[in-house]
């Protein structure tokens, strides 16, 4: 008789030495963040490489930045779909397939000579993104125990973070000395390896073996919707500005410090990942709070003292420390949020980030052309108004101060 492991329970991967707890499973949620990491740099890397992008391909920057919204409405449209199609499939069998889907897509992004085969590449890596999303969001909380799970959510959401901080400036320097097409053949290399060590150290989960309820039926959970919010506007805000920075940069006559500027953001992004992932158990509603206003601190030095080049790297490194815990703090809430719901929150919690993405770079292109970049940051400041009131608001199920375990 074959023994069928439920759906959300954790897998077994062995004793730490002595006690009767399972082994912390590090080299397989490295190996998620790696494929997070993917999924973010492949969304994120024509904000470093903008101008060349466009003046390659022939086309003004403002056009070349759809095509990170472009890849956000692949996610987004599929998203849903795909968790509802795949929910019987196997964990690993999707998380591969959409990995083989991301060296296809960034393969042909790298080999277009044309705008529009460029656009059609990048909505199939966002199909395979919202691939992996399905699988993504949920496989590192069922790996371990749950007093473990916000350290998991921590490492494996890590890839969001690296990806815009080390990932773009990397690419960055990388599209400067060798071309762009240079940065995304490295995304396939990079995806060649995360499939080989996905199918040496991550377990095997059963995909969902009763018929999954609907996914609106999580936006009645108390909670759930608050957390949905924040994530819709939050990030929003962030992608108004990212997907132009190099552009806003080059306005401040610092075009050719992106990739330094990009750095500092991103060594402030990995410092706070740290430090959520050590607390986030503890202290995510503190935490939430603290991110919105050093986002919003930050916006408004870019808005009023960017003339002032010293302060556009203290504003990048505020701007990093609110940013980089925030995927691990949305994921956590929506997930303590949802309770039996909360793989359906997950995917509808995707689905609204990546709505963000695409409205993002709508937004942050019609802002460029009409009243140019030093709107950006304005923006942003205004966003992170109605963020915060509903964070400091949703104290009783979307945000407390201490997780319900």
């Amino acid at each position: 008789m074959t023994t069928q492991i439920p759906a959300n329970a954790p897998v077994k991967l062995g004793r730490s030495p002595g006690t009767d707890e399972p082994k912390f499973p590090l080299p397989a949620l490295l190996a998620l963040a790696t494929a997070v990491f993917i999924t973010s740099l492949t969304e994120t890397l024509p904000a470093g490489v903008l101008p060349a992008m466009s003046a390659s391909l022939g086309v003004s920057e403002s056009a070349m930045g759809q095509s990170v919204t472009i890849y956000a409405v692949g996610t987004f449209l599929t998203a849903i779909p795909l968790a509802a199609a795949t929910a019987k499939w196997r964990r690993k069998r999707l998380l591969l397939t959409s990995m083989v889907v991301f060296v296809v897509a960034n393969t042909v992004t790298a080999l277009s000579p044309d705008y529009t085969l460029t656009l059609v590449a990048r909505f199939v890596a966002g199909v395979a993104a919202g691939l992996a999303w399905a699988t993504l969001s949920g496989y590192a909380r069922r790996m371990v125990a749950v007093h473990l799970q916000g350290k998991a959510m921590a490492i494996a959401m890590a890839g969001i973070p690296v990806a815009l901080s080390l990932g773009v400036p990397a690419g960055t320097f990388v599209g400067r000395v060798l071309g762009w097409w240079a940065a995304f053949l490295a995304m396939s290399v990079l995806a060649v390896i995360v499939i080989a060590w996905i199918m040496a150290t991550v377990p095997d989960f059963p995909g969902q073996q009763e018929r999954r309820s609907p996914i609106l039926r999580a936006l009645s959970v108390p909670g759930v919707s608050p957390v949905l919010f924040v994530t819709l506007v939050f990030v929003l805000a962030h992608t108004i500005l990212y997907a132009y920075v190099a552009t806003f940069l080059a306005d401040l006559g610092m075009g050719g410090a992106t990739d330094l500027v990009l750095l500092v953001f991103g060594v402030a992004s990995l410092v706070s990942i740290w430090f959520v992932g050590v607390h986030v158990h503890r202290r995510l509603r503190v935490m939430m709070v603290a991110c919105t206003l050093l986002v919003a601190v930050a916006a408004a030095a870019l808005a009023t003292l960017s003339d002032v080049t010293a302060l556009v790297y203290v504003a990048a490194a505020l701007w990093g420390l609110g940013w980089g815990g925030v995927p691990t703090l949305l994921q956590t809430a929506v997930g303590d949020a949802g309770g039996d719901q909360a793989d359906a929150a997950q995917v509808m919690l995707v689905t609204l980030w990546n709505v963000a993405m695409a409205g993002g770079g709508i937004v942050g292109g019609v802002l460029l052309d009409r009243l140019g970049p030093p709107s950006l940051p304005w923006s942003i400041l205004l966003l992170m108004a109605p963020v915060l009131l509903v964070v400091i608001a949703a104290r009783g199920h979307a945000f407390p101060s201490r997780r319900r375990t």
